[in-house]
């Protein structure tokens, strides 16, 4: 039995505050990083510096990826609709992926440009030191707008805010990097400006390459880390009524978590029973904060190695015979209860005397010519047409009821204590 409610997708104060820090903050980083490119760039080539030179471009990769960040928080912010009923958190993962195509393609490029400027050392012109002094600006610049950055992710617990705020630490290793270099060629080492440049675009490259293998993985649908799986679990099975999980899938929407779930529980409970354990297990797990919708599949055993459910007759069919059985015998069928088990369709069918009370327990003719209760021969013709595992009828008798026949096609099972038999059980 499928069971979930979207009440809890429309958009919270929680996605709102989000919104309003992944746009704060971005911002904050543009005008940052605005201020960097146009030093890093005219400096660079003024001082004759390919590392800063390429240090700046990777700074103005940082404010495409800013505006791309940007229009990601502001659609993923948005309510969920008919189109997208789980929202559209996934604007995140999409951004993500993007930025990291970005960062890879500049890291790439600038490996390249600087193997080339190495493959020809007597090009490398010495470079000036005002290069060293911005250099040594960006690097304190950016490595303060990680830590403000990460602070504000951590707060929203936005996983795209982190995957920037660290793309500014990379920012950060990378004008260490530069610096290094510049010092280096100042030094007489003049190789080690090309070669800062080249490390750079590597690191660069890697970051690029981490963020968007990690994007792209969340938007195929992969699981969660194990812990949390773990968490998730335990909030299940602590739940009453949850006899197993069956089966535990989840899946990233942006920084939140979809799961689908089979639990397992008594085989012989009412529907409305089951949906109430179903209901109980779905508010346990929904409590942790990052979680954004529970299916709950109710399963009375396990399926995970396939079913043998349909060989079983449908309830249709079991019913109307059942009723031609009752009619024949003069009984009245009251109700059916089918379970369908793989190893067999079990039934509980009440029934109720159509005779007169002073004859309610005349018995039928047999076959064979004997004679016993009519609801054991309603039981036994049961049994025999659809080869039922186990079958009882019980005989509503006034306020209360007692088991009337029994009859299996597998073997016997008791009755419950405080039920009596009124007729042979047949196997």
């Amino acid at each position: 039995m499928p069971y979930t409610n979207y009440d809890n997708l429309a958009a919270s104060s929680e996605a709102l505050d989000k919104h309003a820090v992944a746009r704060h903050s971005t911002w904050v980083s543009i005008w940052v990083n605005i201020v960097l490119t146009t030093a890093q760039i005219v400096i660079g080539i003024f001082a004759r510096s390919q590392a800063l030179i390429a240090d700046g471009i990777h700074s103005l990769s940082d404010i495409i990826s800013d505006f791309v960040v940007l229009a990601a928080a502001r659609s993923s912010a948005r309510a969920p609709d008919a189109d997208h009923p789980y929202g559209h958190s996934r604007y995140e993962n999409a951004a993500s992926l993007f930025l990291g195509v970005i960062l890879l393609a500049v890291g790439a490029g600038m490996l390249w440009r600087g193997i080339e400027r190495l493959l020809h050392p007597e090009e490398i012109p010495e470079v000036h030191i005002v290069a060293l002094v911005v250099a040594v600006f960006v690097l304190v610049s950016k490595e303060g707008l990680f830590r403000y950055m990460l602070r504000a992710a951590q707060r929203v617990r936005s996983a795209m805010l982190v995957a920037n705020a660290w793309h500014a630490r990379s920012d950060a290793l990378s004008s260490l990097v530069v610096a290094c270099g510049i010092l280096g060629n100042l030094a007489g080492y003049r190789i080690l400006d090309p070669l800062a440049a080249a490390l750079v675009g590597l690191m660069i490259g890697r970051t690029g390459w981490k963020f968007g293998w990690n994007a792209l993985q969340d938007l195929i649908d992969r699981g969660v880390d194990d812990a949390t799986t773990v968490t998730i679990r335990e909030h299940l099975l602590a739940t009453p009524g949850v006899r197993a999980i069956d089966m535990l899938r989840t899946r990233r929407m942006g920084d939140e978590i979809v799961v689908d779930v089979h639990i397992l529980v008594d085989a012989r409970l009412s529907v409305s029973e089951g949906h109430y354990i179903a209901e109980q297990a779905r508010a346990a797990v929904m409590r942790e904060p990052q979680i954004l919708d529970v299916l709950v599949h109710v399963d009375p055993e396990s399926d995970t190695k396939g079913t043998a459910l349909q060989q079983w007759p449908a309830r249709a069919a079991v019913v109307g015979a059942a009723d031609a059985l009752c009619r024949a015998n003069a009984l009245a069928l009251h109700e059916v209860n089918l379970h369908y088990l793989n190893n067999g369709l079990e039934a509980d069918v009440i029934v109720e005397s159509l005779r007169e009370p002073a004859y309610a327990d005349t018995q039928a003719v047999r076959g064979d010519g004997g004679m016993e209760p009519a609801p054991q021969t309603v039981a036994d013709a049961l049994a025999a047409r659809f080869a039922l595992r186990y079958v009882r009828v019980l005989r509503v008798t006034g306020e209360t009821s007692v088991v009337s026949g029994e009859a299996s096609a597998a073997h016997r099972e008791a009755a419950p204590a405080n039920a009596t038999a009124a007729g042979p059980t047949v196997d």
